[in-house]
């Protein structure tokens, strides 16, 4: 039988990758419509959404020191992960608001997510060499569609936000199921298992190091800013607006931060491939750090202007981020690739679990605009990093 093309692979992998990925911000999309159901605090509302990076940075681990991904047909993992997940997502409309299940069912999702969207990366750099930093850019810009759905979902559902975990349930299951019709590319082989010495070249290797710096950078921001765009939008927004309203535009904002985001990723990464990696990230971390100041600076102001700036923020955001492990896979030991990726994704959303668990506590002892302008922190430092590794690749 002869193999799907690289086009008709291609596809059904990034809406497989679109489809389950609505299942990350689930809760944090229809949070506000369980507060006012559940009257959550502000821990066990950031519970809800950091759980998921804890259980992707386990899963992860667990996926790449097992060797499961390559033992197994790829694919397959990546279905069984999908349905898996959500399965878990599901358990939402069961359990008790902001409960003990319910914060482990989104672990649960996290964890079976680690296997969707790290194996789908590894599915499509099967499919090409040249050409590798926009085909990872393309699963990056699907991985952000998805996660932008959720909040659309939450958009139309209005405030049932059970409905909404209806559809995203049913949305991740068809991407597990649609993954399947894809096919391995001429490129595809078996990546090595996690080896701890390999981390070791991130404090001798400067052209590792710095990428890595630079991506813990955006990582501060990034979920962060997409777990909680939507309260900060419509927390500015009832400044002038009733309630109601400024939470459905909220949910709007982040969804069309997010997505929008997600369509810049594929240009980028086209851009990076032609004329450097590192200057994408540059010119993104410069773009989302001013946009994020510019946003604090508006907080409460007029709608349209705080609704603008948010969704330039959320354009700014994203684009970089495949291409800090780019950058890191061109400098690595081919055998030592997969444990310096697998390290640099573990230790990026573990950094997530911190930022996405503090962002509503501190917010609610500092405001929401001083709470940006730390935001804002990571991706100044990583233009930092990244200037360093500029000037050092000139004059090497």
């Amino acid at each position: 039988m002869r193999s799907p093309s690289k086009i008709v692979s291609m596809t059904l992998l990034v809406i497989s990758q679109m489809c389950a990925m609505s299942l990350w911000f689930t809760a944090a999309a229809v949070m506000p419509d369980m507060v006012r159901e559940g009257a959550l605090d502000s821990v066990r509302q950031a519970l809800m959404t950091s759980m998921v990076q804890a259980g992707f940075v386990a899963g992860a681990l667990a996926i790449s020191i097992s060797g499961l991904a390559d033992r197994y047909d790829p694919r397959m993992i990546a279905a069984l992960s999908a349905l898996g997940a959500a399965m878990a997502n599901a358990v939402l409309l069961h359990a008790s608001i902001g409960g003990d299940a319910a914060v482990a069912a989104r672990f649960a999702t996290g964890a079976l997510l680690a296997g969707v969207y790290p194996v789908g990366m590894k599915i499509a750099a099967g499919w090409g060499l040249r050409d590798r930093g926009a085909l990872v850019g393309i699963l990056v810009g699907a991985l952000t569609l998805g996660s932008a759905s959720s909040y659309f979902a939450a958009f139309l559902g209005d405030r049932d936000w059970r409905s909404v975990v209806i559809a995203t349930s049913l949305i991740g299951a068809a991407g597990g199921l649609l993954v399947l019709g894809s096919g391995l590319g001429p490129h595809h082989a078996r990546a090595p298992r996690f080896t701890p010495a390999a981390v070791l070249l991130i404090a001798t290797d400067r052209r590792i190091r710095l990428p890595f710096l630079g991506y813990l950078g955006h990582m501060w921001e990034l979920y962060a800013m997409w777990s909680w765009a939507a309260a900060i939008a419509s927390t500015s927004y009832a400044m002038s607006l009733g309630p109601a309203d400024a939470a459905q535009l909220g949910k709007l904002t982040a969804a069309l931060a997010i997505g929008l985001g997600g369509l810049v990723c594929v240009p980028a990464g086209m851009f990076g491939d032609r004329f450097g990696k590192a200057e994408v990230t540059i010119i993104a971390m410069i773009g989302s750090s001013l946009a994020a100041l510019l946003t604090a600076a508006s907080f409460g102001g007029p709608v349209w202007l705080t609704f603008a700036l948010i969704v330039l923020w959320g354009i700014a955001i994203v684009p970089d981020s495949a291409q800090f492990s780019a950058l890191i896979a061109d400098a690595s030991p081919p055998h030592l690739t997969g444990s310096l990726l697998t390290f640099q994704t573990a230790i990026g959303f573990a950094l997530t679990i911190l930022t996405v668990q503090a962002t509503p506590v501190v917010a609610s002892w500092i405001g929401w605009p001083l709470l940006i302008c730390i935001l804002a922190i990571g991706p100044a430092l990583g233009v930092a990093a990244m200037w360093g590794m500029r000037r050092a690749s000139q004059y090497s």
